[in-house]
């Protein structure tokens, strides 16, 4: 009697049901979560009638210097607001105007997105006078006056003077320029050390995504190389960079040397609670002429849009963790551009989403049927192999296979043709492991209770932490999760149960993968479970039509009966397997005598 491994008519009615009660949980809490915001709202606004907010005072960085003498200078564009502080001369707050930071509060993003504020960025330059002793602009307090869209800021010490020349130029780019006077006098040092300490602040909902991708990035050899450093120290002793950032998961600050950093080297450390996600060190040499700090530099307060990356022409689209090499083509030339050209019809950013999906899947038809089909075959001709692994119960594995080999051949099922669909999927996976947490056009775009398609759906809250989990469950992991399940129930069919002792038993293994992806994806973005799980979904429908329209089972039978009556015709690589395998059975009966009384 035939084995089926199939879904019959009310397994499938039971998968459309599963599908409608995904989709109604979906709705309901998305309406239950849209309450729940009203309300949270109001409460708001009537707390901040009865308890009105009250500026905070800075923070003084050097004790010396009271809280009176520090002032402030601001400058703005359409895209940023700067503002500068007299100690150390340094920017103190930059603002970015056209995007928000993540609330915790409020679990949404609704807050100013400040790069810099409250002392969490510090710079100055390090050179030491004739005697030894040390300075450090950071310790300085320098006079600010400001002309149109530029700030100067003075400062006067052992006769000597240093200024700080900002401009705010178009977009995101603030000019620096250093000048001195009289520094020749009370110092022989021929260059000046760099230091930029910076405690990167959390904007973003994922906390452990974003610290992720908090790093060291800078380019060196004109401009032509570009690396990156998530390791604790970083390096770069030998180069010249042209310019070092501190890249966030969507914006990065750089600082651009016209005449670059040598010696450059830098820590980092996380930081597991609190506003902060990592602190970054910098250090590296600039050259002083005639004992004179008189250098240019320009500093980038840049959200990661790879267009405006690029029109700056200094390898700044490199800072865009993409992925190498065709990886990163894949993103950059048809992702992306795919998704600019759905969006343009005026949908929404998660069914742009089902939409590139739906797409992805249309190019890929040709390889993926090829797959559905071979493992549809092989669920047919299972009580084949079946038939075989009884007969030869008691021989040893290598007779065991080929005659496996001949009923697949008998069929036409050519196993080798399943590794491809297989091959090509893998780039495209990781492609998009990339992109949705890293492409800001998804940044802040909600869908249905997910609020940020580039973080995590935390809908389902849990009352503790559980390992690798967190303290919520997404409920698009979960119903990605489910249909991944679905699918390898359906496809599992064609795989032989191991008939040695100790052999692993592949089907355990593969119910095992759909859970542990569940761990995976919970913390992941949530645009990358929703594209997986309508990935899934449309794979489960292809085999259902593949299996109930297409593939004519009674006809697959009728050929394999026909052809036990026909002589043996292989293919060369057929040929090449059986070869190889009696080979091999000649080589073990000579090692093993016992084989050979056999």
């Amino acid at each position: 009697m035939q084995q089926n491994n199939g879904l019959d008519k009310s397994q499938i009615i039971s998968f459309a049901v599963l599908c409608l009660v995904l989709f109604g949980f979906m709705f309901y809490f998305q309406r239950n979560q849209e309450t729940e915001d009203k309300q949270i709202a109001e409460k708001q606004k009537t707390e901040q009638a009865k308890k009105p907010v009250t500026p905070t005072a800075a923070t003084n960085i050097n004790p010396n210097v009271t809280p009176g003498a520090i002032q402030t200078a601001e400058l703005a564009n359409s895209e940023m607001k700067i503002q500068f502080s007299s100690l150390g001369g340094q920017v103190s707050q930059v603002e970015l105007l056209k995007y928000k930071a993540y609330d915790q509060k409020t679990d949404k993003a609704d807050l100013p997105l400040y790069l810099i504020t409250k002392n969490n960025s510090s710079y100055g330059f390090r050179f030491k006078d004739k005697t030894g002793k040390q300075i450090n602009t950071k310790d300085l307090v320098f006079a600010p006056t400001v002309a149109g869209n530029a700030v100067t800021l003075t400062a006067d010490f052992n006769g000597a003077k240093i200024q700080y020349i900002y401009t705010l130029l178009d977009k995101y780019t603030l000019d620096f320029k250093v000048r001195t006077q009289g520094l020749a006098a009370i110092t022989s040092d021929t260059k000046a050390d760099f230091a930029w300490d910076y405690s990167v602040r959390n904007l973003e909902k994922g906390r452990s995504q974003e610290q992720t991708h908090s790093e060291f990035s800078y380019a060196f050899n004109n401009y032509k190389d570009y690396d990156y450093d998530g390791r604790t120290t970083m390096e770069e002793k030998d180069e010249t960079l042209n310019w070092i950032g501190v890249k966030q998961q969507f914006f990065s600050s750089v600082i651009e040397a016209k005449t670059g950093f040598t010696q450059s080297k830098g820590n980092q450390e996380s930081i597991e609670e609190g506003e902060y996600l990592k602190k970054l060190d910098f250090n590296g040499n600039v050259q002083m002429t005639g004992n004179e700090l008189n250098q240019d530099f320009t500093w980038y307060f840049m959200p990661l849009d790879l267009d405006l990356l690029k029109s700056y022409d200094k390898n700044f689209d490199e800072i865009l963790p993409l992925g190498w090499s065709f990886i990163g083509a894949m993103n950059r030339y048809f992702f992306m551009w795919l998704y600019s050209v759905i969006a343009s019809w005026g949908i929404s950013a998660g069914w742009v989403i089902f939409m590139m999906t739906i797409i992805v899947k249309l190019i890929l038809s040709p390889i993926m049927y090829k797959q559905h089909k071979l493992s549809a075959m092989m669920k047919v001709i299972r009580p084949e192999i079946d038939e075989v692994n009884a007969k030869l119960k008691d021989a040893d594995a290598m007779k065991k296979q080929q005659a496996t080999m001949e009923v697949y051949r008998k069929a036409g099922v050519n196993q080798m043709a399943g590794c491809l669909p297989a091959l090509v999927q893998i780039p495209i996976f990781y492609a998009l492991f990339r992109f949705f947490p890293n492409f800001i056009d998804l940044r802040g775009q909600g869908f249905w209770f997910a609020k940020d398609l580039t973080a995590y759906d935390d809908l389902i809250k849990l009352p503790f932490k559980v390992p690798f989990l967190g303290d919520h469950l997404s409920v698009f992991a979960i119903a990605c999760t489910i249909v991944i399940l679905i699918y390898t129930v359906m496809t599992s069919g064609n795989i032989q149960q191991p008939q040695q002792e100790g052999m692993p038993n592949m089907k355990v293994l593969m119910y095992i993968f759909p859970i542990t992806f569940l761990f995976f994806l919970n913390t992941s973005a949530s645009g990358l479970s929703w594209y997986y799980f309508v990935s899934n979904a449309i794979n489960i429908l292809i085999i259902l039509v593949i299996k109930y329209v297409i593939l004519d089972e009674k006809k697959i039978h009728a050929q394999i009966q026909a052809n036990k009556e026909k002589p043996k015709t292989e293919s060369k690589f057929q040929k090449r397997m059986r070869e190889m395998m009696e080979k091999a059975q000649e080589q073990q009966k000579a090692v093993d005598p016992k084989s050979k009384k056999k």
